[in-house]
């Protein structure tokens, strides 16, 4: 049981490593002017890629469902964290988004009926924390929009993960993941259209960037990310999240060549100790463990049923 959620926990820390190397990606290979069509360059190849092994469409209630979560976790949030991104500096961009890990606790609690644990609560503070010491508070006053803007994208992708939870327990990761980008494109593009005009030439250089971000930051990603939603609690998925920003810092460092100095390494061991304090295991009162030993007994070999293998 214990070595299975260890797995999913492993599968789950694909996702936000690949976005935290999206910063290095994007400054190195990118184009710095267009980044709306960026994401709908990086989004929709990865929907449609994800959708080709899935062959599966969405039915019924999945089509306004889909469209939904594609616009609060993919289209909208990348419409908000560009705007957060032209009008905030990165040290506040990624303490107010980092916070998603508190937010997606409460949004468990009040959606799912799911109590937060101390430990996972405890763990997300201390990963906050962390991220606030690595970036630290710049003393210039913030804009506002740019706020609101960062703290809109950190609750609708919250808001959005949430609902995937409660609604795709049927749904498999690799479906949910190609409609909701897809979904979340097609918001996009009138959007890019509006704002930044005709789609960006690409080089050899922004293309091999763009392959990366599609294949790996995006349609892996977002396939780990919701197979961890499926098998492990969202608060403990999002107290993994806040591996995206160490990995951010850390590549910066070692590709970028960016000062690494105390705070950022005061900053690192927080948020590592938060992430290992909120995936921490909680003890199982003994009517659990019952439980659980009947379900095993259940599901030995020879019985009709078969084995879950779900943490």
């Amino acid at each position: 049981m214990e070595d299975n959620r260890l797995r999913w926990i492993a599968v789950t820390a694909i996702a936000p490593i690949a976005w935290g190397s999206t910063y290095v990606v994007t400054r190195q290979l990118l184009p710095p002017d267009a980044p709306l069509w960026g994401g709908v360059l990086r989004a929709l190849p990865a929907g449609l890629i994800v959708l080709l092994l899935a062959r599966r469409l969405p039915r019924g209630s999945w089509w306004w469902r889909s469209l939904v979560l594609g616009v609060l976790n993919v289209g909208g949030f990348f419409v908000l964290v560009y705007i957060a991104g032209q009008r905030l500096p990165s040290s506040l961009a990624a303490t107010l988004m980092s916070t998603s890990a508190l937010c997606m606790l409460l949004f468990a609690w009040l959606v799912l009926r799911r109590r937060p644990r101390a430990a996972t609560v405890t763990g997300a503070l201390i990963g906050v924390l962390g991220v606030v010491v690595m970036f630290g508070i710049g003393s210039a006053p913030a804009d506002p929009w740019g706020v609101a803007a960062s703290l809109g994208a950190m609750v609708a992708s919250s808001l959005g993960f949430v609902l995937t939870v409660r609604w795709g327990a049927d749904v498999p990761a690799l479906p949910m993941t190609a409609w909701q980008l897809i979904a979340g494109s097609l918001v996009l593009v009138p959007v890019a259209l509006l704002v930044e005009g005709a789609p960006p030439e690409l080089t050899a250089t922004s293309a091999l960037g763009f392959a990366y971000v599609t294949v790996v930051a995006t349609a892996l990603a977002y396939v780990a990310w919701f197979t961890g939603l499926r098998m492990l609690s969202p608060g403990v998925v999002g107290v993994i999240g806040l591996l995206n920003p160490l990995t951010g810092v850390v590549l910066g460092v070692l590709v970028a060549g960016e000062p690494f100095g105390l705070p950022q390494a005061v900053g690192v061991g927080l948020v590592v100790v938060g992430v290992l304090v909120g995936v921490a295991p909680g003890r199982r009162s003994p009517g659990v463990r019952r439980a659980q030993r009947r379900e095993v007994l259940a599901d030995a070999p020879g019985d009709s049923i078969r084995p879950r293998g779900v943490a």
